[in-house]
Parts: structure tokens; C-alpha cells; sequence
């Protein structure tokens, strides 16, 4: 079983290593109708992860509260929505295209603010795959070896592109390859240690894992609606970002159902 486990928590970071050595191969910069694909393929995968993976999950497990079953769901997703409110609005962060920073202000370099960006969108993906674990190694019914793989690997696959999307516009900017790749990489190591951190966590608050499992679902839904969303769907009209994010949800729905 541990087994699993650590290849589970270091699948997803394994994706935004690989993503980011893209750096090496590449000899140009991602294109902006590239970037909206593979923004919407990501912002497709982390929807139907946060309803197939967290949210249905979190219901099943409160069935015992009749028709109140829907209630630990609702206040854990809220509490996520303002736990990335919060971040959002502290943490000093440039996305991808912007100008303007957001979040306090700060003289840091736009580079480490652009890499803040990603690694505070990674935050919510760490913790969603480390609450699914802590559930299966509790022996939930409701969570399974295969589950938590499938949303592993969901996120992984989502990853490898995000991880090109921040090293490669890294290079762009002026920063050597191996920089570029070492920051893409720094991105993602919070997300199999925020894993690590939400089982420990999690494991001595087992009766709220209906609640933590609906908070990781908020916080990424967040994160889509605040962030992913709009970077598809910014620029001249196209309905590429539509059709990826269609892509990504359904991909992570069969990984789900098949696997889980």
C-alpha cells in the first residue's frame, strides 16, 4: 500500500518535470492558440476531478444525513473558495499574459511571480490527491487504490503541459534553459509536498473527510474559474480553449470511472 501511495503523491510532480524539460527540445516559445489549448485541457481535468473525484465522493461518504447529505459538501467547497480567495489575494502572483501583478505588492523579479502564479495553482492539486490517498489508506469504502490513481494520473497528464507553460515563457523572458527548468520544477515540488502534508493532516481528522475532500474540489474550482478560464478564452475569438477543456473533462471522467 505505501507503495502506491508515494507513486501516487509523486506522479502528479513527475508531470510538471517532464512538462518543463520541454524547455530543452524546443526552440521556440508556445504559441498563444497553443497556450489556450493546453490552459483549457487543464482547466477541463481539474473540473471533472473536483465532481467525479472529491465532490461525489464527499456526498457518498454523508449519506447517513438524509436529506442533509449535501451539507459537508457545501461547506467544504465554500471553505475552499475562500481558502484561494485568501492566497490569491496575499500571495503577489503575475499570470501568464498579464501586466499587472496581483496580490500584495512587491518588487520581486515578474519571473518569480509568474512562478508563484503556478505554484499557487498547484497548491489545491497537492492537496486533492493527498486527501483521495489519506481516504484509501483509511480503507474508505468510497475511496480505492485505482481511484486515487486515476486522479493522479489525471493530474499528471494535465500537468505536463502547464509545466511547458511556465518554462518555456521563463525562457522567453530571458532566463536560461536550465533556469527556466529548475523554476518549472520548483512549481510543482509543492504539490507532492501540500500531499504529503493533507494525509498527515487528514489522517487524524478522519470523520471531516467529507468536508476535506469538497474543500480540495473548491479550491480547484477556484482556481479554474479564476484563473484557467479566462487565460483560454482571452485574445481574438476561438473556440479551441472550449473544445480542449470538453477533452480534458472527459478524459478525466473515463480515468475516474474506469479506474475507480
Amino acid at each position: 500500500m505505501m507503495q502506491e501511495v508515494i507513486i501516487g503523491l509523486l506522479l502528479p510532480f513527475l508531470g510538471t518535470v517532464a512538462g518543463s524539460a520541454c524547455v530543452f527540445f524546443m526552440k521556440c516559445n508556445l504559441s498563444r492558440g497553443i497556450q489556450r489549448m493546453l490552459t483549457g485541457f487543464a482547466a477541463g481535468v481539474m473540473t471533472a476531478a473536483s465532481i467525479w473525484s472529491l465532490i461525489i465522493p464527499a456526498m457518498d461518504m454523508s449519506d447517513a444525513k438524509g436529506k442533509l447529505t449535501f451539507m459537508p459538501a457545501v461547506i467544504g467547497f465554500w471553505c475552499g473558495i475562500l481558502f484561494l480567495l485568501l492566497l490569491d489575494t496575499i500571495i503577489p502572483h503575475l499570470h501568464m499574459n498579464a501586466e499587472k501583478a496581483e496580490g500584495v505588492q512587491s518588487r520581486l523579479a515578474k519571473t518569480t511571480m509568474m512562478v508563484l502564479a503556478v505554484t499557487l495553482h498547484n497548491i489545491p492539486e497537492g492537496m486533492a490527491v493527498g486527501i483521495v490517498y489519506a481516504g484509501f489508506i483509511s480503507d474508505s469504502s468510497d475511496m480505492t487504490a485505482g481511484g486515487a490513481f486515476a486522479l493522479a494520473l489525471g493530474i499528471a497528464i494535465q500537468n505536463f503541459p502547464e509545466g511547458a507553460i511556465i518554462s518555456m515563457p521563463l525562457h522567453a523572458e530571458g532566463k536560461c534553459k536550465g533556469k527556466a527548468f529548475a523554476d518549472g520544477v520548483l512549481s510543482g515540488i509543492v504539490e507532492p509536498i501540500g500531499a504529503a502534508l493533507t494525509i498527515l493532516f487528514a489522517g487524524l481528522f478522519l470523520p471531516a473527510m467529507p468536508y476535506l475532500l469538497s474543500f480540495a474540489a473548491g479550491a480547484m474550482i477556484y482556481v479554474v474559474v479564476e484563473e484557467l478560464i479566462p487565460e483560454m478564452s482571452e485574445g481574438e475569438h476561438s473556440n479551441i480553449g472550449v473544445i480542449m477543456f470538453s477533452v480534458g473533462f472527459t478524459l478525466m471522467m473515463i480515468l475516474d470511472v474506469a479506474l475507480g
